[in-house]
């Protein structure tokens, strides 16, 4: 029988039907809130915790702290009860109730703060002192790795080799960098598609990076293609998933389904997955269903 790490990735397509329109091309969302931890951050938590005890970097009685906009943090704190390693996570603190008590619940400690930037430098200090192991997702190869080793090759498989274009909301960016380095490499002739706010949109999950903050990992080379969604687009499409297509999905996967009817709107014929990120249950105290 296969544990809850095992159940990690393999998740289901869903053709869009009623939001698509041109019928001369197949919308599929790639359904990562089947996820054990509810999210696509899984594979990524899995490989950079598993990957760094396999080094040594982490060993029993190693603390851990990250930086989160709250999917990574939860899916970090189910695979660090897995190991029985303690973590801290540090969130902004206009991040939802639901993901503060999930990782709460996984028994990570929660240090709310002001804004994604002011937490990534809190962690990056406590990291640097020694005490903590900082795993840094913005910048942690192993993080896309996760993407170029299972997220790119199911796709691949799923659709037979048929997809023309990726679309992906884009935040640390390792979704988008691991699959591009996938499908370029299986298909140079697959376009790669980002998603970002406009400028003044804030939409969870999705950002619009200041320069000094632009994660390591990202090489924009890698994306063919950058979409800028409103945050009046990212919701009304997220609720429209809810009730036209039956996928309760947060305002990141709404962002990147935009993306993904802008996309299809232009073309005579192809084939595009956008990435579902997570479940819309983590925002059910915000305003995004309401």
């Amino acid at each position: 029988m296969a544990g809850i790490i095992d159940l990690i990735g393999n998740t289901p397509m869903a053709e869009i039907k009623k939001l698509n329109p041109n019928p001369n091309v197949r919308i599929f969302g790639k359904l990562e809130g089947n996820n054990p931890g509810g999210s696509v951050k899984d594979r990524a938590a899995k490989n950079m915790i598993k990957s760094a005890m396999e080094r040594g970097d982490i060993k029993p009685g190693t603390k851990l702290i990250e930086a989160t906009s709250g999917n990574t943090g939860i899916a970090l704190a189910m695979i660090a009860s897995l190991y029985g390693l303690e973590i801290e996570l540090v969130m902004p603190d206009n991040s939802t109730r639901e993901r503060t008590l999930t990782m709460e619940a996984f028994g990570a400690k929660v240090t709310l703060l002001e804004g994604i930037e002011l937490c990534r430098d809190y962690a990056e200090e406590k990291g640097a002192s020694g005490e903590y192991f900082l795993l840094n997702q913005f910048a942690n190869p192993d993080n896309y790795l996760a993407h170029y080793h299972t997220t790119g090759p199911e796709i691949w498989k799923d659709t037979e080799g048929q997809i023309t274009h990726f679309v992906s909301s884009m935040g640390t960016t390792g979704t988008i960098m691991g699959c591009s380095r996938y499908f370029k490499e299986v298909n140079p002739d697959i376009q790669i598609v980002g998603c970002q706010p406009t400028e003044g949109s804030s939409i969870p999950g999705i950002r619009r990076w200041p320069v000094e903050y632009l994660p390591k990992i990202f090489e924009p080379e890698r994306v063919d293609r950058v979409l800028d969604i409103s945050e009046a687009e990212a919701t009304l499409m997220a609720r429209r998933l809810a009730k036209e297509e039956a996928i309760f999905a947060g305002m990141s996967s709404g962002g990147a389904m935009a993306a993904a009817v802008k996309l299809a709107e232009e073309l005579t014929e192809g084939t595009i997955v956008f990435i579902c990120c997570d479940r819309g249950d983590r925002y059910l105290s915000s305003e995004l269903f309401g």
